[in-house]
């Protein structure tokens, strides 16, 4: 009777073991969905909030506008604070028009090197190239947990760490909505340990975005400078 019932509990401790690892996703895995769910996006559109460091260590420039992308690579930005900024990207391209300064900057990139900043980040290509250089992991668990400290909705969060240290982020912290599978926000260290973040809310999927939409005319009265990445 003793061997009867040590046997179904080591029989039941088995079935418990295999229902406890069918459950579990990795981080990996979880990712790779996001992935897929980015590359059945045809063109998006979504309000973007946007910190970046500030010409002191303790300043941070708040930034806030719309995004638009459009498969393969094709990225615009235009923003409400600061009014009338516009980045675009359009996978040869980088043009950037700065209001305050009537600038307009102009860069040639490559199509996978080149981007509109960590925006870019929320794009299939973004995510193919986190997945290739970038180790993932889960930064709290596969558990959903809120956003902020003082918000109601829930996440996941994974944190990616690069692989060498030619890569421009150190680390990508991303949120993800666990339903929709849509990034809600990216946090970026750079090598400078400086922050970048982007938060992302009131996505409009598949709208059938023009290709002129990417097309930027600046205002002619602007200074534009060229390859400025590259201008000491």
């Amino acid at each position: 009777m003793k061997k009867i019932v040590l046997s179904l509990i080591i029989f039941c401790s088995i079935l418990s073991f295999t229902a406890a690892q069918q459950t579990i996703t990795t981080a990996s895995s979880f990712f790779q969905s996001v992935s897929e769910r980015y590359a059945g996006i045809k063109d998006y559109e979504a309000s973007v909030k946007i910190e970046a460091p500030g010409a002191k260590k303790e300043d941070k420039n708040k930034m806030e506008g719309k995004v638009s992308f459009k498969r393969p690579n094709l990225l615009r930005i235009d923003f409400d604070i600061p009014e009338k900024q516009v980045i675009v990207y359009n996978g040869e391209q980088l043009t950037i028009y700065l209001p305050g300064s009537d600038a307009v900057l102009v860069q040639s990139v490559g199509s996978e090197g080149g981007s509109a900043g960590g925006a870019s980040l929320a794009t299939p290509q973004g995510l193919y190239l986190m997945s290739r250089y970038y180790y993932v992991a889960y930064e709290s668990g596969q558990e959903p947990v809120p956003l902020t400290n003082d918000s109601d909705e829930m996440v996941i969060k994974l944190i990616l760490t690069r692989k060498n240290a030619s890569e421009g982020f150190r680390t990508i912290k991303l949120a993800v909505s666990p339903e929709t599978k849509l990034i809600r926000q990216v946090e970026a260290l750079s090598n400078s340990n400086e922050t970048f973040s982007f938060s992302f809310t009131d996505y409009n999927l598949n709208s059938n975005i023009p290709d002129v939409r990417f097309i930027y005319d600046a205002p002619s009265s602007a200074n534009n400078y060229n390859n400025f990445l590259f201008t000491e």
